[in-house]
């Protein structure tokens, strides 16, 4: 009996081990579909059961397919061998399975072997998805591969090791609606790689190594993605072809201009983040480390102004660029311009055509302008934008006018006195679609009455202005409407924060600050969430019907008095 106890842990253990029980007794079993996602198996499992048309082995210790495994797999339709150790794919395992149409073989070792592989991938007459991203595959690999795919639908090469695509490389398949070929090497694609496919509708191309895109000519393309490369100049070709772009990301590269895009297109979103562009305006000087390295740049001197083929851009990102100011001309003909974004540059002012007279307006609906260097916005400006709803000022230097009533705005036009102190301030008052206010980290000092008197905002963000001061008047105009606030960070005392009866008020942010006691005009409020971390508060006091909606309290780093618990019944 003491021997068989002793004996029983390299029993169980035994029980337990690959060897002793198959892997595929953890697949997870459906009559059609079956799922051995990382359970450990280290061969195909042959003792599946017939009829299976989806078969899931990602994450496995698989190393190669062999014909001996796969009898009775004639059905099978999608296959997904991601994540193994997969360096070897026969023939004859091939061959059993004429009806796939989705093979997943992503983050394997199909770089060995590749000759024999990509004979044996001639027998995939019928597959439509091939994943075969992350397995060190060089540009000929890759090529061989897929040499006779003739009813590819979708690949995707990403992760490999690619570093040129020569004229023909996807000559076998014309089909292909969507390209991946994002993380790899490629610096350059010659005249003739795309162009026969008419059919592609989505390429990928971030992540390379690509300088130029000269002489674009994918008519038919839907959705290109060039980011992440070294792309200093982007033109297409010249024609009155339309082209059916919708989609183009050139974020992250060093573009120093904006791009010349064709003629007639139906760009609906285009991304322009994380370049080096510093002016809008045609015939600006370019900067110092511009140097007219190719041929292409010297026409696109002489092109229209590009903002005339943007009628249908709805969102535009021109973020973390060098622009130094925000040209309204630019963006007059971009009528479906819905969202733009102009944060992280250099924008110090914004400027309007003297000929338009103040009759230039935007559609834009949201605005983001963070982290510049903007001092003042002047009336024009909002009154431009009637179909404001949000905008992001924050990490600017932009102080807030006073306004005592509706229609003191208007009333002050001819005051040269008030003249002269909205040149140093900018009015929020008075913006009648404006929904979403971000004012953080702009070092105001002091709120004015009325600030924002007829702007009916749902969010206001004042945090990040350390020793704000906000006299019970600054609200006003915002107790049937705003819905979230934050002072968040302004090292604010009690008598710095005077909140009116905000009737509406759901979410209140007050943490980072040295307040001591609650605001009194939170008995009006009904709060669902408040912020309170990081005060001075020994006790919240006696908390009146208000505090039944709260779903939400966060009060770390206060001194609590241990004595005055009482409000946390």
């Amino acid at each position: 009996g003491w021997f068989l106890l002793w004996l029983l842990p390299s029993i169980l253990r035994a029980l337990a081990s690959p060897e002793t029980r198959p892997s595929s007794t953890l697949c997870q079993q459906s009559p059609t579909k079956v799922s051995c996602k990382g359970v450990g198996l280290r061969k195909f499992p042959k003792e599946l059961g017939q009829g299976i048309k989806y078969l899931e082995l990602s994450s496995n210790f698989i190393q190669n397919l062999s014909g001996s495994y796969m009898a009775g797999f004639g059905q099978l339709e999608y296959l997904d061998v991601c994540f193994n150790q997969l360096e070897a794919v026969s023939a004859t395992a091939l061959a059993w399975l004429p009806q796939l149409r989705s093979l997943l073989l992503g983050s394997n070792h199909l770089d060995r072997n590749y000759l024999a592989n990509g004979e044996a991938f001639r027998l995939l007459r019928n597959i439509e998805v091939l994943d075969l991203s992350v397995n060190n595959l060089e540009s000929h690999m890759a090529s061989w591969y897929i040499s006779n795919l003739t009813s590819l639908r979708v690949l995707d090469l990403s992760g490999n090791r690619m570093t040129k695509l020569v004229a023909g490389s996807f000559r076998s398949s014309l089909r292909l609606r969507q390209l991946d070929l994002s993380n790899n090497y490629i610096m350059e694609i010659q005249e003739g790689a795309f162009e026969p496919l008419e059919e592609l509708e989505v390429l990928n191309l971030a992540l390379n190594s690509l300088h130029c895109i000269s002489g674009f000519s994918l008519t038919q393309l839907r959705v290109l993605n060039l980011s992440h490369n070294a792309l200093e100049l982007f033109s297409s070709e010249e024609g009155a072809e339309p082209y059916l772009l919708r989609v183009l990301d050139l974020s992250h590269n060093r573009l120093l201009s904006f791009p010349e895009l064709p003629k007639v297109h139906d760009l609906t979103h285009l991304n322009l983040s994380n370049n080096l562009i510093a002016s809008l305006l045609s015939g600006s000087p370019h900067p110092r480390e511009f140097v007219l390295l190719y041929k292409e740049m010297e026409r696109f001197n002489r092109t229209v102004r590009p903002a005339a083929t943007l009628t249908h851009v709805a969102d535009l990102d021109l973020s973390n660029n060098r622009l130094e100011l925000f040209p309204f001309s630019f963006f007059h003909p971009l009528g479906s311009l819905h969202s733009l974004s102009l944060a992280r540059n250099c924008l110090q002012d914004v400027a309007r055509d003297s000929v338009s007279n103040g009759s230039m307006e935007l559609s834009v609906r949201s605005l983001d302008l963070h982290s510049n260097a903007l001092r003042v916005l002047p009336r024009w400006f909002f009154n431009s934008l009637p179909h404001l709803e949000s905008v992001d000022l924050g990490s600017n230097s932009l102080q807030p006018c006073e306004s005592q009533g509706s229609d003191m705005g208007r009333d002050l036009e001819g005051d040269s006195h008030m003249s002269a102190l909205r040149d140093t301030c900018t009015p929020f008052y008075d913006v009648p679609h404006l929904k979403h206010l971000s004012l953080s980290k702009n070092n105001i000092s002091r709120l004015q009455p009325y600030t924002f008197s007829q702007t009916p905002l749902l969010s206001l963000d004042l945090s990040g202005n350390r020793d704000l001061s906000m006299p019970t008047g600054a609200l006003v105009g915002l107790e049937l409407s705003l819905q979230e606030l934050s002072l968040r960070d302004n090292q604010m005392d009690e008598s710095q924060a005077a909140l009116p009866c905000l009737g509406t008020l759901r979410v209140l942010d007050l943490s980072g600050n040295h307040l001591s006691l609650l605001p009194t005009g939170l008995s009006c409020s009904p709060l669902e969430s408040l912020d309170v971390r990081d005060n001075n508060l020994q006790t919240l006091g006696k908390l009146g019907s208000w505090s039944r909606r709260l779903r939400a309290v966060f009060v770390a780093g206060n001194p609590w008095s241990c004595c005055s618990l009482g409000w946390l019944d």
